[in-house]
């Protein structure tokens, strides 16, 4: 007997390489047991590293970045309104400064001075007026801001601190524009034109000035201290939480 012929398509592992020879019919395509040339990628068409991925990873982290700093740089709904609300409230309170400069105006004392054709006097040189106009000054700031924080908190209960700021800036804002438009208003500052105008002896009023600088701030502070004390008493309440009821009593 002869032995069995070996069929043609079976070759000797022996008679060529194992590397770049297609599989036969028996392995199965996807079978690792012949490897790819060292070099060749994994699949086709893809370079290895995957650069594709690469890129996706780039652009993917590119837009979150951009996605986040909008977030961030864009204010929100809410703060907008508030900041609305603030430069209105500021420029509110500045313009009503013009009362206040008029008030000041009319209610401060008067400072007689008086000329005996070569120099000016005070008429009553034991006098407070000059102090008096400082203290007027004061008392009229301090009740402006009272008042005015009192409409801003009806007006904008649920305001939050750009309201405050915006209080404090229209009221240093309101005083300077009291202080100059009294200055502007009274008296001439010439004094000497002023005591030739009225002659020797003749008693005239001086110009009305402001001493003291710091009740410029009179107004700013009186509101924030008003503001802050009717949100702590009458302000808004946040909610409180409710606790999970204990498990025990669940049971029961």
């Amino acid at each position: 007997m002869t032995a069995p012929l070996t069929p043609h398509d079976q070759h000797s592992p022996h008679d060529e390489p194992a590397e770049g020879r297609p599989p036969s019919p028996e392995q199965p395509a996807g079978d690792s047991a012949v490897p790819y040339p060292t070099g060749y990628p994994a699949h086709p068409g893809q370079a290895s590293g995957h650069p594709e991925h690469a890129e996706h990873s780039d652009e993917h982290a590119e837009f979150s970045e951009h996605s986040e700093h909008s977030e961030h740089s864009e204010p929100g709904p809410e703060l907008r309104a508030e900041l609305v609300q603030a430069s209105l409230v500021a420029i509110a309170v500045a313009v009503s400064g013009v009362l206040l400069g008029l008030l000041w105006l009319w209610l401060a004392p008067k400072v007689p001075l008086v000329s005996d054709g070569s120099a000016v006097y005070l008429k009553n040189s034991e006098g407070e007026d000059a102090v008096g106009a400082d203290g007027m000054f004061t008392l009229l700031g301090l009740a402006f801001g009272a008042v005015s924080a009192i409409i801003v908190f009806l007006l904008f209960r649920h305001g939050g601190i750009a309201l405050v700021v915006g209080l404090a800036i229209g009221g240093v804002l309101a005083s300077v524009i009291a202080w100059r438009l009294g200055v502007w208003l009274g008296p001439t500052s010439d004094v000497v034109a002023h005591a030739k105008a009225a002659g020797k002896g003749v008693t005239f009023d001086g110009p009305l000035k402001l001493g003291a600088k710091g009740a410029l701030l009179a107004w700013s502070v009186a509101a924030m201290v008003i503001h802050l004390v009717l949100t702590g008493l009458f302000g808004p309440r946040d909610p409180e939480p409710t606790l999970p009821p204990a498990p025990g009593a669940e049971a029961r």
